[in-house]
């Protein structure tokens, strides 16, 4: 395993990881980049997109929410000149809101265009639409009115489709989970080739549903790399944690995986069947010149060929035995997982 960038803690994680029938992937970070970017800004009626990105952006750039520093980071690449926000305010699950040049701006979701009594319905098809495309649109509403839509896109890991085509291929069920908006999950899950979404799911749900999927009666591994995914990288049956994350994540997890791919979490299982596999071939080895041997020895075919087992043989079995089940053990050295090559 570690010859292939795999840390596995316990003989346990390795024995239960051949026996999974779903996984678990968290988007950000895992299937994803982690590193969103500024895709689109849309202007409603009055207003221009330098004048809503600069709005935003300025709001923003005191926020250390990835988000918000995609859209400050696009601003800065469009020469846009940013200000300083005042009486800025942070939103849990809705946005953010501060006053910039003496304008009362407002950057969030929907529901926090309702909190403020602020009509967004103009803007609704531009958001379905930028939905539709798997980015992540905000309103942006300026004194009290909707001015326009900002939206960010976290590009997915080059070999994420293929990495989810081979667990489907080793027969488990793959999962998405996030706390994206329904339509841009399921449009990163097209995109993938993932069948089944859980979408809007709180931080502190991830191990619930988890769990969940554990009383459908389903072993379940879990893929994550924040600190969010800690308590569902526990309640898995088998943890995986991208090493490229945090460390608590790692330490939650059952198996480390060095780079920041999928496809490790691919290789981790096919080793982990290679193992088991070539643990049981063992058992019949070993099994086998003992069942053989121990008639022999009791004299069973004394009474009709005149045959004894002599001690000196029995011993030399009993070593050949122990040659044969390393031997075997030691072809593991050179097994090279499909994942890897695919």
């Amino acid at each position: 395993g570690a010859e292939n960038g795999i840390l596995i803690r316990s003989g346990d994680a390795l024995q239960t990881s051949q026996r999974l029938d779903s996984i678990v992937l968290d988007k950000t970070g895992t299937i994803t980049r982690g590193e969103p970017a500024l895709t689109d800004v849309v202007a409603a009626a009055g207003f221009d997109e330098a004048e809503v990105l600069g709005l935003a952006a300025s709001l923003e750039r005191g926020s250390e929410h990835p988000l918000g520093e995609a859209i400050v980071t696009g601003a800065q690449a469009r020469n846009l000149t940013l200000k300083d926000a005042k009486e800025f305010a942070a939103i849990p699950g809705h946005g953010v809101s501060g006053m910039v040049d003496g304008r009362d701006v407002l950057l969030g979701n929907a529901k926090l265009m309702t909190r403020r009594n602020v009509d967004a319905a103009a803007l609704k098809d531009a958001w379905q639409r930028l939905a539709g495309e798997g980015k992540t649109p905000m309103y942006v509403a300026i004194d009290g009115q909707a001015a326009g839509l900002v939206a960010v896109a976290d590009t997915v890991k080059p070999d994420s489709r293929a990495a989810i085509a081979e667990f489907k291929r080793l027969g488990l069920e793959v999962v998405m989970i996030t706390g994206d908006n329904q339509r841009t999950a399921d449009a990163i899950a097209r995109q993938v080739g993932v069948d089944r979404v859980l979408a809007e799911v709180l931080p502190d749900d991830k191990a619930h549903e988890v769990q969940k999927l554990q009383l459908e009666g389903k072993r379940v591994g879990m893929v994550g790399d924040g600190i969010n995914d800690a308590p569902a990288l526990a309640q898995a049956d088998v943890g995986f944690a991208i090493g490229t994350g945090t460390d608590v994540a790692i330490e939650a997890s059952d198996v480390t995986l060095i780079k920041g791919s999928l496809m490790g979490v691919v290789t981790a299982i096919e080793i982990s069947r290679a193992t088991m596999r070539n643990v049981r071939q063992n058992l019949v080895g070993a099994f086998g010149y003992n069942t053989l041997g121990i008639p022999v020895a009791m004299g069973l075919l004394y009474p009709f060929f005149g045959v004894l087992l002599s001690p000196l043989i029995a011993a030399a079995a009993m070593a050949f035995s122990s040659v044969t089940v390393v031997t075997n053990a030691n072809r593991l050295r050179y097994f090279q997982p499909k994942g890897m090559t695919a």
